[in-house]
């Protein structure tokens, strides 16, 4: 598997997936407006920009839309196959979840690539960063959303990595927006609640694997460092940071390490978030002061561009994570004959559908999946509509989700709603906003009225062995496109 950024940006030239760009392009609306445009189709590459204006560092390059709407770069990120179907590549994923945590491995900072330069107190200026502005409302320029955020809790010791916006507030500070019921959230409180700032380190230049961990929820005590080692079969490097004492990955491009102090806030936002729209108006937000940057020579920032699929960064590789978590959580609830599940990506950053396909076994069995679905851990925040479908439908194949909905499904009856449920301030369909975060979630099942189901309307199916045989000839009869993988036969 690939050590760090660089290899994987390799790894993804080879097979045809970047894009570099070697003219002046500025950070102001021009860059983000070209990653927009240039990932508004599916599959679209990763784009390196070589000679971003106004950089104060020599060398610095931008990579955007690292791994968009592209499984195949989502594959490569987790060391798998690139060539795997979706439903094969969730499969493939919720294995790799499920692999023996792997504690990271302590390295001197003397042979990690992010300490090769090293500033602290007033030798700092982020503003000398090519730091992208990335919608024309935004409210100021953003180091993230293409980053990873380092906390500790104070109490238990464990090491959390996500993501979160951060937006550059002067030379030495940027922004700690997070929000509420997220983990860094929870133990920032804890430190303030004692008076004592929290403790941060934020990564800018990160690879994919801990970018992807780093989205995802997992249980309190866990650390998305363990499970990136689980994943990469040895411990992720990293050194200590001098400032913080916290762990840096030690082959990051940019990593920078402050203090979040109680009561220090700034105005912060708006923000063009996942959902396509921007986020809560302008507001306080916590902010850290900066106190050390670490960076690698010639140092590759990482941008994550959040806005309506297929252009953000998010949806895909959430999708793909978020997917296998959900199946996971069903099972591990002890719910029988789930056959798959899908976070649609196109749903609002990969959050707002989920479709899970069971082969029902008794009265009641698609109600319950649906509501265990709604609110296991991996699926509770934001998803605002759960679909159960029968197991002859793939859940990754939207034509067919809509199929069943509209066959097998009747309002009246099997649509219902939880309320109150655990959304995000940024959703823009609860109004007024002080309503937010709570919100509502949509229960519809889509499978065969179980009262019915030995009567219910026969499907018409190919016979299996014609499909088999037709298959053999496919060449024969000119067809270059590959054989259809056909799930639904006699």
């Amino acid at each position: 598997m690939y050590k760090d950024l660089r290899e994987w940006i390799t790894q993804v030239e080879s097979a045809g997936q970047l894009h570099r760009v070697g003219v002046p392009v500025s950070w102001n609306l021009e860059m983000s407006t070209v990653s927009y445009m240039a990932s508004y189709t599916q599959q679209s590459p990763a784009v390196l920009f070589e000679n971003p204006t106004d950089s104060g560092i020599p060398g610095t390059s931008l990579l955007w839309n690292m791994l968009g709407s592209s499984e195949q770069r989502i594959a490569l990120g987790l060391g798998l196959d690139p060539a795997l179907p979706t439903r094969d590549l969730i499969r493939a994923t919720r294995e790799l979840l499920a692999r023996p945590l792997i504690a990271p491995r302590m390295i001197d900072a003397s042979s990690a690539p992010v300490t090769q330069n090293s500033l602290f107190g007033e030798q700092i200026d982020l503003t000398r960063l090519p730091v992208p502005r990335m919608w024309p409302l935004d409210g100021g320029r953003y180091l993230g959303t293409g980053d990873v955020v380092i906390t500790r809790d104070p109490e238990d010791g464990t090491v959390n990595v996500g993501t979160y916006r951060q937006m550059l507030q002067g030379p030495r500070e940027v922004g700690f927006y997070v929000s509420p019921g997220k983990d860094a959230f929870l133990q920032r409180e804890k430190y303030w609640s004692k008076g004592q700032p929290c403790p941060v380190v934020a990564v800018y230049g990160v690879d994919p694997l801990l970018f992807m961990l780093g989205s995802q929820g997992f249980a309190r005590d866990v650390s998305e460092f363990d499970v990136g080692g689980g994943i990469r079969g040895e411990g992720i490097e990293v050194v200590i940071g001098p400032v913080t004492g916290l762990p840096i990955p030690a082959h990051a491009e940019i990593a920078v390490e402050g203090f979040a102090y109680p009561g220090d806030m700034k105005p912060e936002g708006p923000f063009g978030e996942f959902t396509g729209y921007y986020g809560k108006p302008e507001a306080d937000a916590p902010v850290i002061k900066v106190e050390a940057v670490h960076h690698r020579d010639a140092p590759i920032l990482t941008c994550a561009l959040m806005a309506e699929y297929p252009a953000c960064e998010q949806n895909t590789f959430f999708s793909i994570i978020r997917s296998a978590k959900i199946w996971d959580d069903l099972e591990k609830l002890g719910v029988p004959g789930i056959r798959g599940a899908y976070s649609h990506p196109a749903a609002a950053g990969g959050f707002g559908l989920v479709i899970v396909s069971l082969k029902q076994a008794r009265p009641g069995h698609a109600a319950q999946v649906l509501a265990l679905a709604a609110q296991c851990p991996a699926a509770a925040y934001y998803t605002k509509w759960i679909v159960a479908v029968d197991d002859d439908v793939d859940p990754t194949k939207i034509d067919q989700v809509l199929w069943a909905m509209t066959t097998r499904c009747n309002p009246s009856e099997d649509i219902d709603v939880l309320r109150m449920t655990w959304s995000s301030p940024l959703d823009p369909s609860q109004n007024p906003p002080e309503k937010r975060p709570f919100g509502s979630k949509a229960l519809v099942n889509a499978c065969k009225d179980y009262r019915h189901i030995k009567t219910f309307s026969t499907r018409s199916h190919p016979k299996r062995e014609v499909c088999e045989q037709v298959a053999k000839r496919w060449t024969e009869l000119g067809f270059s496109a590959p054989v259809p993988d056909v799930q639904s036969v006699e």
